[in-house]
């Protein structure tokens, strides 16, 4: 890692990179577990993408599937994408994943999404424009919205706004992008290490903080950025997210120092509970309103939830580990790495 952070903002290196061209050279990284279910409606919109297909890699990392992922990916023969398939089976974490995408990338910006996404198509072109527009942008964080809903917790979910990104850039300690729709530099992976391998949620709070913390940049909404996601569609499901993002919360207070959340008393479930009971129910009821109905409960539940997976967690030591990535090389311009780029995908 390069001592950067030290140096005066007007003479950073992050600054100086050029990033003036209006159509920079871009690798996009997805990390993949036993995700077959997922694989053609993702290839699908990474085809649709309408970024000049000559100016972008896809790097998609497999984590050690048990399906068939790896060996569709291998079978996924097309010029219609520049598309690369790697491994990471040492560590079983999407943050290793991505670091492995990282470490192979040849772009001077990373676009990361998952394999359960599905980018619109002028997703990388609105995602990438701000860089071209202030060179002082470290990440750029994209908006995520649900795909259609088909049952109630669905629906609740979507009301709730669960997935979008305004929650987690407005998050109190400090705005960050989740990994599901984000694009950060890559000199300040280069600069500070990326992701920590051994994390199993909270790593891309943890990465966007670090970039704000040790680098003079900013960060940017790019709210026309859109990937879509699938809601929770069982109340297991739903629960055990919940209960990951007070993991989560656990891990980064332990790593940043952020406030956990309390433990929620009895007399507040047994107000809500009440007030459920008493006013809301009955005026969804005569309202025929399916998610009035069920919208305290599901929440207390919720709350519940995020605060057992907040006790329950505790992070490990080699969880602290930072993966170091390497710089390229000064006379690796844009155009030496896309013609390897090209020079691949023609030799596949």
């Amino acid at each position: 890692m390069t001592d950067l952070a030290a140096q005066p903002v007007h003479n950073h290196p992050l600054h100086n990179n050029s990033v003036h061209n209006p159509i920079p050279y871009l690798s996009v990284i997805i990390p993949i577990y036993n995700g077959e279910a997922d694989l053609a409606s993702l290839l699908a919109c990474l085809t649709a993408q309408t970024y000049p297909r000559d100016r972008v890699e896809y790097l998609i990392v497999d984590n050690g599937s048990t399906d068939a992922t790896f060996a569709l990916l291998q079978a996924f023969e097309t010029q219609a994408i520049n598309l690369k398939v790697l491994q990471e089976s040492t560590i079983q974490s999407s943050y290793a994943a991505r670091n492995e995408g990282i470490r192979s990338a040849r772009s001077p910006f990373l676009a990361f999404t998952d394999a359960d996404c599905r980018p619109e198509p002028d997703w990388l072109i609105n995602l990438i424009k701000p860089f071209t527009q202030d060179t002082c942008l470290g990440w750029v964080a994209g908006e995520v919205i649900a795909l259609e809903s088909h049952n109630w917790l669905e629906r609740y979910a979507d009301r709730q706004g669960t997935l979008s990104q305004t929650h987690t850039l407005a998050h109190p300690f400090k705005p960050y992008g989740q990994t599901a729709n984000l694009a950060i530099r890559r000199d300040c992976f280069e600069a500070i290490g990326g992701f920590r391998p051994h994390l199993t949620t909270g790593g891309d709070a943890d990465m966007c903080w670090r970039i704000l913390q040790n680098l003079p940049v900013t960060w940017h909404f790019a709210q026309d950025a859109i990937v879509k996601h699938h809601h929770r569609s069982t109340l297991s499901e739903l629960l055990c997210q919940w209960r990951r993002y007070g993991k989560s919360n656990q891990f980064l207070h332990q790593l940043h120092g952020i406030s956990l959340q309390s433990r929620p008393k009895l007399s507040y479930y047994l107000y809500r509970s009440a007030r459920w009971l008493l006013k809301e129910l009955p005026i969804a009821w005569i309202n025929r309103s399916q998610q009035d109905l069920i919208s305290t409960p599901i929440g207390l539940l919720c709350l519940r939830a995020r605060w057992t997976g907040q006790q329950q967690s505790h992070l490990e030591t080699n969880a602290h580990d930072i993966a170091p990535i390497p710089t390229l090389p000064a006379t690796d311009s844009d155009l030496d790495r896309v013609r390897r780029m090209d020079c691949d995908r023609v030799n596949r």
